[in-house]
């Protein structure tokens, strides 16, 4: 009777394990190349080293309808230096930051973690499990490939310029920002122990996947019910960078550009392209050519353009014949083949004058319009020189278009109802012009906490979410900060005028405008408070000004060199104006009226006394019967 049972048992976990490899065959990861430099071809798709199911599933029966919060956010970073945009989460109680490429193409989002024992050195310190509250690790279970000692579940990825990322996957409250509606949430993610290649050499800390599947950070929180099946990113433009990131559904603009979205065709982000105009001209082109494999793929991962090869050729030369007045040069980097030219100027909204419209046309008779910025990128080396940012997928017939392509765009994939729209815009303004209504801030600190500000929510007096940015200017007077440091106050008094940089730096204002109020012992440290004041001659920061620093105390982005040790970001506060009465306000004009008014009134007093004295010289006489004294006669 044992027997039989074994074998019962055995032969169903046979069949769980075949169930299990017939999923896994079935789904492939999207291989985008986010990092600079990563010009070869892109081949897709790509399939997880070790098979689990952590791998990319969708439901395109799952849908939401109704009024959901939304989280929005901050975009930072841009192509030419970075290769990539990124935003802010902060994971755990209290909460950590990172800084996380985000991935339309990847669909786990992952971080390093304290246990790494091969990770590069990125922008913030690693994830630490241990000193978080809410921290979970994921328990192994038969759907899920386990760590070698059978406890954890293991993620793995592999992208196609051949870097890697494994490690485990744990659970934590996830935050978005003082700035969003939505409030933190639990998910799953990963836990690197280990990278390579350009992920290792990155600086930014890990991957926010946003693509459709389980461990995705957009399928967690549309299976939670706290947001619509929507987000939308939007992506600065040439030189300026930022932008913003919406998780959920937002109101699409009047004329926003749609084309349909098939889920069941891959699990990318595909698009119906079917024809590509030069300077109006149709490319003589098959619409079959962009239908290849995976068709016309949207990642916004992908730092460049890739084409079949008969479309990368005749859009090359459709662009050369329109710039034959430019001089056409080497590129920066002479491992690649680059078209470049030179002679078009730096200023980049002058460049259509010398580069030609592109525009894409949908299967629906849509068209989208692309200035010269979302196919081009500035030469490195030769000041006024671009480069086309467009390039041959060699033998992969998928059509790849990442983030050059929508620059200065809003792109909303509305997975609900699968389809994804475009609407041209300035995306490096488009944060300050959002509407952001107050959100909940992430979790209450711990007193403790590592070498960075991440880990203090901060207090706000006035912030951005109190104002609707599109009708009225932020009128910041003052901008008080407060930090701690655990160097005592004696070894910090030296580098005072170092640190004052620092802050200026941080905060991208003058040396001159950051002014110590005062640096006192606290215990074994100290306490400093610091004043940031407008420009000489100024009563408040431009709007522009204001909002930049505060969105870098409000998101933690100031940061000090590890020389100062330890410190915290334990307070900041934004103060307007102080209201004034009328002669609070004008008296300083009136005692100048008034000076002048007295000046003025002296002055036409002792000219007047002047001419009237010079009169009474010119009219003087002396009467007929005065003598005159005889006066004796020079000899000749």
């Amino acid at each position: 009777m044992a027997s039989t049972r074994n074998q019962f048992i055995s032969i169903v976990s046979l069949f769980l394990s075949l169930a299990r490899w017939v999923v896994v065959s079935g789904n492939v990861l999207l291989s985008p190349s986010h990092h600079k430099g990563s010009r070869p071809a892109m081949f897709l798709p790509l399939h997880h080293s070790v098979p689990n199911s952590s791998l990319p599933h969708f439901n395109p029966r799952r849908q939401l309808h109704g009024s959901h919060p939304n989280a929005r956010m901050r975009l930072y970073d841009d192509l030419l230096r970075n290769g990539y945009y990124t935003t802010r989460l902060w994971i755990g109680t209290p909460p950590q930051m990172f800084a996380l490429i985000v991935d339309s193409g990847s669909t786990v989002t992952y971080v390093p973690c304290s246990t790494c024992k091969h990770c590069g050195r990125h922008q913030d310190p690693k994830f630490r499990p241990e000193d978080s509250e809410t921290y979970k690790p994921v328990k192994c279970t038969w759907e899920c490939s386990c760590d070698n000692d059978g406890k954890q579940c293991t993620y793995e990825r592999r992208y196609a310029e051949m870097s890697t990322s494994s490690g485990v996957l744990g659970e934590d409250v996830i935050s978005f920002g003082n700035q969003s509606e939505l409030s933190p949430q639990r998910a799953t993610f990963g836990c690197e122990n280990d990278e390579t290649g350009d992920l290792y050499s990155q600086r930014a800390d890990g991957i926010m996947g946003l693509g459709r599947g389980d461990l995705s950070i957009m399928d967690q929180l549309v299976e939670k019910k706290v947001i619509s099946d929507s987000f939308s990113l939007c992506y600065g433009g040439m030189g300026l960078g930022g932008g913003a990131m919406v998780l959920g559904g937002i109101s699409p603009p009047a004329d926003m550009v749609f084309t349909h979205s098939d889920p069941v065709r891959s699990p990318y982000y595909n698009i119906n392209l079917r024809e590509i105009h030069v300077a109006g001209k149709q490319l003589h082109l098959n619409p079959k050519v962009f239908d290849g494999k995976h068709g016309t793929v949207l990642d916004s991962g992908t730092t460049y353009a890739y084409l079949p090869e008969s479309a990368f050729l005749a859009f090359k030369h459709a662009i050369m014949k329109e710039t034959h007045l430019l001089k056409q040069i080497s590129g920066p980097d002479p491992r690649y083949n680059d078209i470049c030219f030179s002679g078009a100027g730096i200023d980049v909204s002058q460049l259509s004058k010398s580069f030609p419209e592109v525009d894409m046309v949908f299967e629906n008779g849509h068209k989208l319009s692309l200035s010269p910025e979302n196919y081009l990128f500035r030469h490195s080396k030769v000041r006024g020189a671009y480069c086309l940012g467009v390039f041959s997928n060699l033998n992969d017939p998928t059509t790849l278009l990442g983030g050059i392509v929508v620059r200065n765009t809003l792109v909303m994939y509305d997975r609900e109802h699968s389809k994804i729209g475009f609407w041209k815009t300035n995306c490096s303004e488009l944060w300050e012009r959002l509407h952001v209504s107050d959100a909940p801030p992430p979790l209450p600190p711990k007193s403790e906490g590592t070498n960075s500000t991440k880990a203090f929510e901060p207090s706000v007096a006035s912030s951005p979410s109190q104002y609707n940015l599109q009708q009225v200017e932020l009128q910041i007077a003052q901008i008080i900060i407060v930090i701690s440091f655990n160097i005592s106050y004696t070894d910090m008094k030296p580098y005072i005028t170092e640190l004052t940089g620092l802050i200026a730096h941080e905060l991208d204002v003058n040396t001159s405008q950051v002014h110590l109020m005062n640096f006192s012992s606290l215990g074994n440290g100290s306490l400093s408070r610091w004043v940031i004041t407008p420009r000489p001659y100024a009563d408040f920061f431009s709007n522009t000004t204001a909002m930049s620093m505060i969105a870098r105390l409000s998101e933690h982005r100031m940061q000090l060199p590890y020389t100062f040790g330890s410190y915290k970001l334990l307070d900041w506060n934004a103060e307007p104006p102080v209201k004034r009465t009328w002669w609070q306000q004008y008296y300083l004009v009136v005692a100048l009226s008034v000076l002048l008014t007295l000046v003025l009134g002296i002055s036409a007093l002792g000219i007047f006394l002047i001419w009237k004295n010079r009169q009474q010289s010119d009219h003087s006489y002396k009467p007929v019967d005065v003598a005159v004294q005889e006066q004796e006669l020079q000899p000749l």
